[in-house]
């Protein structure tokens, strides 16, 4: 490097960092779970990701602001009837110019011109009209005047086409020529393209013939249809929205401005055709343009067009129809509208929502993106370590614990008893031991004393995990713990107790077995109800399919049961009346009789439902444990691992 070299060094401006780093997708798949594990939607949070962006930068909403920002300001461009205001303006400097030239001359054709320009309508193209015979006596007026018609013939064609600029300024008549050959083929290949024709070498020999008129430079007839459809349409709702005395005033214009020619049919022929091909346009819509300045009709349909390209951006931006992706974004209409860069952006979104999909983390159906089994796992994963942090850093309390008895069926035998046992006494045996050690009347027992009763060893466990789905779940900012509490007693089953068999249970007016992807994507019910009973029903049923294992209910709930099932109905009724109490307690009483655990975990302090727990747990010999609502995942996760370490001391 020579010596006097010298370099400048800046941020990068061209284009996506060509150093940063991919976009890191677990990151992402993170991003989603930690606001499902905080009560969001899965679905919301999916999109969310989109609409944001990763790390909250770059994302569909910054894109959708700046796109409404320019149609606002595309809206307060100017007046659209600009063209017939600038008509009407060079007619008065026309008719100006002519009456001074008129007032020199003292003769009797002087003064039936004069009394010609005198009658005229005041319509800007009825006079416009009514002058196409007349002889101008000022040359300077007969240049104005002409200027009406062919400045407004100049505009509609340069607005219709981009490279059309130098043909309309060479006076040649081989100029006029070829632009009437080129609306010709044009009209040709557009017929064969919408007849279904295979139009791919006309396209390039009609580019190579009149590629100059179209700088745009467009690949393919679908391309150059889109580029000239845009701006037909844009010329179409610029009559629209015109007030009907403008309208009428702008259509005589151009009428007169084209004549009888053959270029005035080849355009309505070109609108036709373009109509058919993109009908999909807003062609006949009518926007309120306001502002200062008063728009020829160049600048008048530009804007319609720019905000009809905008109109569409935005929808494809919104992604509400269903079904909707990111490949439904146009990028060059990005780049068009908004810059490079926010094009880079949909790109770089692009390629997230491809690697997601690619790495298995989401898929798609009916509904959009949604979560797969992979990233559920991890979802998972997600919410037990939570929850073992909770169990390793926070002093366990706050609940009330009542052993619920056997855990199994009794074997008849006993053992002594051990520190952490939770089987029942054996009363008869351990006054007997203190007897034979010699105690006397009263009788004082001592801890060796103590035996248990042995209860049949099962190897593995059936848990019904019953979650209150209810409104009051979420309004009570109960929904994300109880999301998390079955993700991660769901994941500890399927990863470390792989043996045991763990069916969640949703309830609200009515009950559903959920799976992982079910529970991860499922919304509050809005409907009132807390169908224990059926909740309850279905549980019993997932705990006789397994008969060999231990069998185990918990119920997460915030409010006593108000509905129950009768004739294959749900019956709703709050107050909770006395038949809805009684059909859940029938199956309290079906799962007791089974041998079933049943634990309760109560949140929140509703009296009611404080009574209903405390009944129940008395009568299946179940526990009732009141956490606070962050603690509820630890609470459930260590009865769970609390009971499997009973069995294993057996």
């Amino acid at each position: 490097m020579a010596a006097g070299n010298r370099y400048r060094y800046g941020s990068w401006r061209g284009g996506p960092d060509p150093l940063a780093p991919p976009y890191d997708v677990r990151a992402a798949v993170d991003q989603v779970g930690a606001e499902v594990l905080n009560g969001g939607s899965l679905r919301e949070a999916l999109r969310d990701l989109l609409r944001r962006g990763p790390q909250g930068r770059g994302g569909l909403d910054d894109l959708t602001a700046r796109a409404r920002r320019l149609r606002r300001e595309a809206m307060r461009r100017g007046n659209l009837d600009g063209a017939v205001t600038r008509s009407q303006a060079l007619l008065d400097q026309a008719l100006a110019a002519e009456r001074d030239e008129l007032a020199r001359r003292d003769d009797d054709d002087a003064r039936f011109a004069q009394a010609q320009l005198d009658n005229l309508p005041r319509s800007t193209a009825r006079a416009v009209e009514e002058l196409a015979g007349y002889r101008w006596t000022s040359d300077e007026a007969a240049a104005l005047y002409r200027q009406i018609l062919d400045g407004l013939r100049d505009d509609v064609l340069e607005q219709r086409f981009a490279g059309i600029r130098e043909a309309l300024r060479d006076p040649d008549p081989a100029a006029q020529r070829r632009l009437a050959e080129m609306l010709g083929d044009l009209n040709a290949l557009l017929d064969r393209h919408a007849r279904g024709e295979d139009t791919t070498d006309a396209f390039a020999e009609f580019m190579r013939r009149h590629g100059d008129f179209f700088p745009e430079k467009p690949g393919s007839v679908d391309e150059l249809v889109d580029a000239l459809a845009r701006r037909a349409a844009a010329g179409e709702r610029l009559m629209r929205s015109l007030s009907p005395q403008q309208r009428e005033e702008l259509s005589r214009l151009m009428d007169q401005a084209f004549g009888d020619g053959p270029l005035a049919g080849q355009l309505r022929d070109l609108t036709a055709n373009l109509r058919t091909l993109r009908p999909d346009l807003a062609w006949d819509r009518a926007e309120r343009v306001r502002g200062r300045e008063d728009l020829g009709y160049g600048g008048a349909a530009g804007a319609l067009e720019e905000i009809g390209e905008l109109d569409d951006l935005l929808d494809q931006l919104g992604q509400e129809h269903p079904g909707a992706t990111l490949d439904d974004i146009d990028v060059e209409a990005v780049q068009r509208s908004l810059g490079r860069e926010a094009a880079d952006d949909v790109r770089r979104l692009r390629e997230l929502e491809r690697e997601l999909r690619r790495q298995g983390w989401v898929t798609r159906d009916g509904d959009g993106l949604t979560l797969s089994p992979k990233a559920l796992r991890r979802l998972g994963g997600t919410a037990l370590r939570r929850v073992f942090n909770d169990l390793s850093g926070r002093r366990r309390g706050q609940h009330d614990l009542r052993d619920a008895g056997a855990a199994g069926e009794v074997t008849g035998a006993s053992r002594p008893w051990a520190y952490g046992d939770e089987q029942p006494l054996d009363v008869v045996r351990t006054v007997s031991n203190a007897l034979r050690r010699g105690a006397a009347v009263p009788v004082r027992l001592e801890v060796d004393d103590f035996e248990v009763v042995e209860t049949e060893r099962r190897a593995s466990a059936a848990v019904a995990l019953c979650v209150d789905l209810s409104f009051s779940m979420i309004s009570e900012g109960r929904w994300g713990p109880m999301k998390q509490t079955a993700l991660a007693l769901s994941h500890l089953v399927a990863t470390r107790f792989p043996q045991d068999v763990l069916q969640i249970i949703g309830f609200g007016r009515h009950a559903l077995p959920l799976s992982r992807e079910q529970l991860a994507a499922v919304e509050p019910d809005m409907v009132q109800g807390t169908n224990l009973q059926h909740a309850l029903k279905l549980a019993g049923r997932h705990l006789r399919r397994h008969p060999g294992a231990e069998p185990v209910v918990l119920v997460v709930t915030d409010g006593e049961p108000t509905a129950h099932i009768e004739d294959g109905e749900a019956v709703f009724m709050w107050p909770p009346t006395l038949e809805t109490v009684q059909a859940t307690v029938v199956e309290v009483d079906e799962l007791t009789r089974f041998g079933a655990t049943l634990n309760l975990f109560m949140l929140g302090e509703d009296p009611g439902l404080r009574r209903f727990v405390d009944a129940v747990a008395r009568r299946s010999g179940g526990r009732v444990f009141t956490p606070d609502t962050e603690d509820l995942g630890r609470y459930v996760v260590s009865d769970y691992l609390r009971a499997r370490r009973g069995r294993r001391a057996r």
